[in-house]
């Protein structure tokens, strides 16, 4: 929270994982601040820009949203919604004021915000001799992976279907292959 020329101005940042569950955020701050002028937007959903939105909600055009954005965007940030309120206090702060008002509390608030570093991840379906289970389960801890499905076919495979980074695909693979002696159908999907 700031406080510029009797006008307070609150921030928040959050993660979000869509446009309308920023809507929904942004209405729970509304009726947090029933009372408040304006709640102004920047939202980045993924990390390209045509997912950008920013609202100026009623302030001058690019007085409030554009620097909410600008603060978002020199964060490296993705899948964020940053809202600042403000409390008019009276006194007109002119559109320089507005600009550094509302992206100084954006600054503010997403300085102090925990960050999640979220790494893409990739589906992997492997069919193998039932035999090397313990192999295949050695393996898929070693690259963090996740077991979403198994299944144990009538002629001795078995088939799984994991999650694991993207980044960790190819040791994955190779190490399956060594531990299998080559003997193992590899599926990714990213």
């Amino acid at each position: 929270e700031m406080e510029v020329k009797k006008s307070r101005f609150i921030g928040y940042a959050t993660h979000v994982d869509s446009w309308p569950d920023a809507q929904r955020v942004l209405q729970d701050i509304k009726n947090k601040h029933p009372k408040a002028r304006h709640w102004c937007i920047g939202y980045q959903g993924g990390a390209d820009p045509v997912n950008e939105r920013s609202s100026d909600d009623g302030e001058p055009s690019g007085t409030a949203g554009a620097p909410i954005i600008a603060a978002i965007r020199a964060e490296a940030l993705s899948d964020t919604l940053c809202v600042v309120v403000r409390y008019f206090g009276g006194i007109k702060l002119g559109t320089g004021g507005l600009i550094r008002a509302y992206g100084g509390a954006a600054r503010l608030v997403l300085k102090d915000a925990p960050v999640i570093i979220c790494l893409p991840r990739s589906s992997v379906t492997l069919t193998v001799d039932a035999s090397y289970v313990g192999v295949i389960y050695d393996t898929i801890g070693k690259v963090g992976g996740a077991v979403m499905e198994e299944a144990y076919g009538a002629d001795g495979s078995l088939t799984v279907t994991l999650t694991c980074e993207t980044n960790q695909v190819d040791r994955f693979e190779s190490g399956l292959k060594d531990a299998t002696s080559g003997i193992v159908s590899f599926h990714c999907r990213s």
